[in-house]
């Protein structure tokens, strides 16, 4: 039997991260992280998608300052309430039918 390589968690991060420069990737990754599944929403996986993003925008120089300043300014209100005002408006919107779309708006 052949040797084969497991990726790593770094190297999988790494290639996550590449992947998530794609705008239209990453905007398709944070809807998934936002939908109600079984299991519900998880504002810690939910935070941890946002970190990513960022980190993948920082790394193609497309990360400005006033998305910087909102970005901590969110990540300070997740932190403290756990998403519960995102979780209420995905629930509600959710039981009158609706989804939240993201996209990329270029």
């Amino acid at each position: 039997m052949k040797d084969v390589k497991a990726a790593t968690s770094n190297s999988y991060r790494e290639s996550l991260i590449n992947s998530l420069k794609d705008s239209e990737h990453a905007a398709a990754y944070i809807a998934v992280m936002l939908e109600l599944d079984e299991d519900g929403y998880d504002a810690k996986i939910f935070r941890s998608a946002l970190e990513e993003v960022v980190e993948a925008r920082k790394r193609s120089d497309d990360f400005s300052q006033t998305a910087q300043q909102n970005y901590e300014q969110l990540d300070k209100i997740l932190a403290e309430t756990g998403g519960a005002e995102i979780l209420k408006l995905i629930e509600f919107l959710d039981a009158l039918g609706y989804r939240i779309a993201l996209f990329d708006k270029d």
